[in-house]
């Protein structure tokens, strides 16, 4: 498939989190997210060991067990107090944003059982265990090749978003696809096509308010 017009910067700064624009009703081909998960695979893993595994859910009735088990997730996140529309209440213009993230968090909550397509990114471990201690190497060889994805996605007119609440149900959501003892999962993201036009750069803080150079 031919993909948009976009400069790598574009690509780059203007491929969102898509919640409330996912179209729940288009179908998306099975080639296309094949096409995706190619240029996932072009990501860094450690060693070169490339160990992910993907795992591609388009059956509704699985998708909609998933989408409880994530309904459940976002709804004991909500009432814990720590979502994403309660921060920075000190600062009108960013608690704004948040409010919005906010909403379209909770859309998302109610609805992913109802997004075309779900796609986890998986890595096989020995024995399935996650190791003590530092886990940034572990991770740091699927997150890559998941983030590919999401930027090839976009590419081709397609919107993700980044989720991991249903690892609240991880043993669940593995039983229900059959995912071996030794495979653990990273992320879910929900893939549709958009609706609207296009997507901008979204506002950040400053650069020099995060950057450290030679020492904090």
């Amino acid at each position: 498939m031919t993909t948009l017009p976009l400069s790598p910067d574009e690509l780059l700064t203007t491929t969102r989190t898509v919640r409330k624009r996912l179209d729940l009703e288009r179908p998306v081909p099975m080639e296309l997210v094949r096409e995706c998960l190619e240029v996932a695979l072009q990501a860094p893993s450690g060693s070169n060991r490339q160990g992910w595994q993907w795992v591609v859910v388009t059956d509704a009735g699985k998708r909609a067990e998933i989408g409880e088990y994530y309904r459940r997730a976002f709804s004991a996140y909500a009432q814990g107090g720590g979502t994403a529309a309660g921060l920075y209440q000190d600062d009108p213009e960013r608690a704004e944003v948040q409010r919005r993230v906010g909403e379209s968090a909770a859309y998302l909550g109610e609805r992913m059982g109802d997004v075309p397509v779900l796609v986890i990114p998986c890595l096989r471990l020995h024995g399935g265990k996650l190791p003590d201690g530092n886990q940034a190497g572990l991770w740091g060889s699927l997150l890559p090749a998941a983030w590919n994805y999401c930027l090839a996605a976009r590419a081709r007119g397609l919107g993700t978003a980044w989720t991991s609440l249903h690892l609240a149900y991880e043993r669940e959501v593995a039983e229900l696809l059959g995912l071996p003892e030794d495979v653990r999962q990273g992320a879910l993201v929900p893939t549709a096509y958009y609706t609207g036009e296009t997507f901008r750069p979204a506002p950040r803080v400053p650069l020099d308010e995060v950057l450290h150079i030679d020492a904090w």
